[in-house]
């Protein structure tokens, strides 16, 4: 439950920047839509998708992880049980 929570508050954070990178401050106001509730949406639609996103991958990387450990670990298990003396 608490891996949850952590990747639920950086993923959320993680969010809140590529939205202030986005931001059109940034880009002198290059491209401002017509309505400003359109706007809002397209904020608010682009912020969850992006903690969506980010709260997939870190789920990947920690099952990536977990694959990579399991397959180090028999390696080094094998060994201990050649080593092992059986009566």
């Amino acid at each position: 439950m608490a891996q949850r929570i952590i990747d639920g508050v950086l993923s959320a954070l993680a969010g809140l920047v590529s939205v202030l990178l986005s931001w059109p401050y940034w880009r002198d106001f290059e491209y401002w839509p017509e309505s400003p509730a359109m706007w809002w949406v397209y904020i608010a639609a682009g912020y969850l998708l992006a903690v969506y996103v980010f709260y997939i991958f870190l789920g990947s990387l920690r099952t990536l992880f977990l694959h990579d450990e399991q397959a180090r670990v028999p390696a080094s298990g094998r060994d201990g049980l050649a080593r092992e003396e059986r009566p």
